[in-house]
Formats: C-alpha cells, structure tokens, sequence
C-alpha cells in the first residue's frame, strides 16, 4: 500500500497549506474532537472503509484527519468485530503515556458513518524507489516503532504503515490489528530481532509495570479485560529477558509479504 499524500484545493484548484506539524497533541486532540467535518472522501485501498476527512475550526482553522468507521470494518476471525477503531484510540494513548510519540493524535469520534476512531493526518515524505533501505536500517526512531509493535503486538507492520513527515520524524499509522490476546506479531522490521533492547527503552517497559494503575485506566475503555492482562504478561516478559525475539518468516510476515 503507498504512502496516502492528502492536499486542500481552492476554487481554481491550487493547492492549500494544511501542515499538521502546526498542531501540539493537545491542539490536535482538541481539533480533532470538536471541529466539524466539513467533507470527506473514500480512501481506495485497504480491506476496511477509510475515509480522508476535512476539519474545519471556529476559527476557520482546517486540518485534514483519517477517519475510521466502526461500521466499515471488515469481520475477522481473530479480532472481535467493531473494535479495530478502538485498537487505533489505544495505540495512540500507549504511544503517548510512554513519551514515544509515534501515533499521531487519534480520538474516538461520531462521524458521518458513525463512530469511529479520528487520527490527525501526517503528510509524509515521498519515499524514494527502494524504502526498505531507510526502514531497514538500526536508528533510535526506528527501534522505538520496533518496540511498540512488539509490545502492542501489532499483527500489520508494512512499509506503508511507517512514514517521516517534513521533518523527518517517524510515524507509524494503521494500528486496528493491535493488542490481540494471543501472539500475532507481524512486520517486515526484522532488523532488531535478537538484539537487547537500548537501556533507555528497557526503562521505558519496567515503568509501564510501575505505573500499571494509570495505565489500565488509559487503555480499559478501548480494549477488553482479557487483553489488557495479556499486554501486561506481554510487557514483563518483555522486560524480563531485555531483548528482541527472533521471527519466524511462516508467522511474523504481514499478509501479503
């Protein structure tokens, strides 16, 4: 799946500037849960409804944002149906708590198919010919996304799914297939496997235990009871043994890969 580049047209069709990099999390948040949406159009790709959405401000302010409805979910056999756009809302918040910042700001959000998650948009950079030889390689940026697949055992980790924006600072975006009870790991971010996991993140996994009480209120609106137990088990053994898992190329492979 490409990258999705998203612009703003007048009248006369120039482009408009919308940069969300404007935004802090706070402001995004706030855009996100009360501008109107003033329009919005089908994203064509992707196994479930997604639609690009403008959100227009009191202030006249316009951003653009990803919206996710409940009911365009395709039902799967190993995810509970209607409950992808959730998985989007808790990665977002577990990204946050953990100071990663790796999700952009995403709410839970009544839209003009229902409810459904509402994630600001990131425009990314164009990638050049052969983008596996930036994701492919050991970088800070990089090995936190790594992590956060891990613990959040994202079950969809494509190339598509991972973008820098202007700056250069790395995304990850489609996060539905996420905090399964059972293992599901799978991405095409091999490069850390069987390597220890940098000092700084190690830390990062024994506060989540620490602080588990403010993190089982964060997530429990969003996932069920089963999997957040299993996040927690997940996390600790994690820790425990301060490194990344070997894969295995028959499971750990993204469909289609």
């Amino acid at each position: 799946m490409p990258n999705l580049h998203l612009s703003l047209r007048d009248e006369s069709g120039n482009p408009r500037a919308v940069d969300a990099s404007a935004l802090n999390d706070d402001d995004a948040l706030a855009m996100l849960s009360t501008a109107s949406i003033a329009g919005s159009e089908l994203v064509p790709w992707g196994s479930n409804y997604t639609f690009a959405v403008l959100l227009s401000a009191q202030d006249d302010s316009e951003h653009l944002a990803i919206y996710k409805p409940r009911a365009g979910e395709a039902p799967l056999y190993d995810f509970p149906d209607g409950t992808l756009y959730r998985r989007e809302v808790a990665s977002y918040l577990l990204s946050r708590w953990l100071g990663w910042n790796i999700v952009p700001p995403t709410v839970v959000r009544e839209g003009p198919h229902g409810e459904g998650s509402l994630q600001i948009y990131v425009a990314p950079q164009e990638e050049d010919a052969h983008p596996a030889r930036f994701w492919g390689r050991k970088h800070a940026e990089i090995e936190r996304l790594v992590l956060f697949d891990l613990i959040a055992n994202n079950a969809d980790r494509k190339i598509g799914h991972c973008l820098r924006d202007a700056a250069g600072k790395i995304w990850g975006i489609d996060h539905g297939l996420t905090f399964n009870e059972y293992p599901k790991l799978r991405t095409v971010l091999w490069q850390y496997a069987g390597c220890p996991i940098a000092p700084e993140l190690a830390s990062d996994l024994e506060r989540i235990e620490l602080e588990w009480d403010a993190i089982e209120c964060l997530l429990a609106p969003h996932i069920s009871a089963i999997e957040l137990e299993a996040f927690r088990n997940r996390v600790n053994r994690i820790a425990r043994a301060g490194a990344y898992p070997e894969l295995d190329p028959r499971r750990n492979i993204p469909y289609g890969w």
